[in-house]
């Protein structure tokens, strides 16, 4: 599978690191391809290392501006003129979407792909890994707008909360009929 992972390029600790290098290390070992933001800095970096070091193959999607932080030696790099179409080629090369721990751009490429999906515009499946309970409260909120009548389709069709590493790549491999 064509795994495009939303994250940040922050420094982080190792309660976002730690589990981040264990899940790159599940997607390598698959034979599968990170589909990225494409930066060799942060968190971007430590899943790239974990795909790499695990057999997996690395599909980057920089942005110009952002070009001099790109990995160097991937399988596949794109270069992007703007934010817009970054996210576009993150899509397109995807088959499925992993949200992992990030900031706002993390949260605006997750925003996206499930307002795609709530429009029918992409069936393809999202996780969001909530890593150390970053996203609870984001999930508090989702869980209201499926409540309270903002969401056109069962919050479980358009995403799945992970808690645990194993968990968020076995609903892919299943969402998406792989062995």
């Amino acid at each position: 599978m064509n795994i495009c992972v939303f994250l940040s390029a922050a420094d982080l600790d190792d309660r976002y690191t730690g589990p981040a290098r264990d899940f790159a290390r599940l997607l390598g070992k698959g034979g599968h391809t990170l589909v990225w933001g494409g930066s060799d800095v942060g968190l971007m970096k430590v899943v790239a290392d974990g795909v790499e070091e695990a057999g997996g193959r690395l599909l980057g999607v920089s942005v110009e501006f952002l070009a001099a932080k790109a990995r160097p030696g991937v399988d596949e790099m794109v270069v992007a003129k703007d934010l817009a179409e970054r996210k576009r080629l993150l899509l397109e090369k995807a088959d499925a979407v992993v949200i992992m721990v990030g900031g706002t751009g993390t949260l605006d490429e997750a925003t996206e792909i499930l307002e795609l999906k709530k429009h029918g515009h992409t069936e393809k499946p999202v996780v969001l890994l909530n890593t150390a309970g970053f996203y609870d409260g984001l999930k508090v909120q989702f869980r209201r707008m499926e409540d309270e009548g903002f969401l056109p389709r069962p919050l479980t069709e358009l995403v799945f909360f992970a808690e645990e590493l194993a968990g968020a790549l076995a609903y892919l491999e299943e969402s998406l009929g792989v062995a």
